[in-house]
């Protein structure tokens, strides 16, 4: 599995952090992910970015983080917004129907508006 080790980077630009996850999203990669929102909403920015570019794949491990930083982020009053989902990602939102429980921006200049 360290082939598909994922990372999580992160910027602080204008009141807004920017996390942009890359590798896959399983179970085995869904805490550093988990983490990574979990430090970024503890900030309480106005706005956290997710930019899923690098992301290939994400399994439901991935979607149960997203949600529940999603409820943890309306909980302390920050916009969370996912950006770049990739074909596959996006597929996955939408057979789980959370397309429309999510803000999704097309690209990342489109989640810092």
């Amino acid at each position: 599995m360290a082939d598909h080790a994922a990372t999580v980077a992160t910027v602080e630009e204008d009141g807004m952090i920017i996390l942009s996850p890359s590798g896959d999203m399983g179970t085995h990669e869904s805490p550093v992910l988990r983490s990574a929102l979990r430090g970024a909403i503890e900030k309480r920015p106005r706005r956290v970015v997710v930019d899923l570019a690098g992301v290939g794949y994400m399994a439901t491990a991935g979607l149960a983080t997203l949600v529940e930083s999603l409820r943890g982020s309306r909980d302390a009053s920050v916009e969370l917004v996912l950006c770049n989902l990739q074909p596959r990602v996006k597929a996955v939102f939408d057979i789980a129907r959370l397309a429309s429980v999510f803000r999704i921006a097309t690209t990342l200049d489109e989640a810092k508006r």
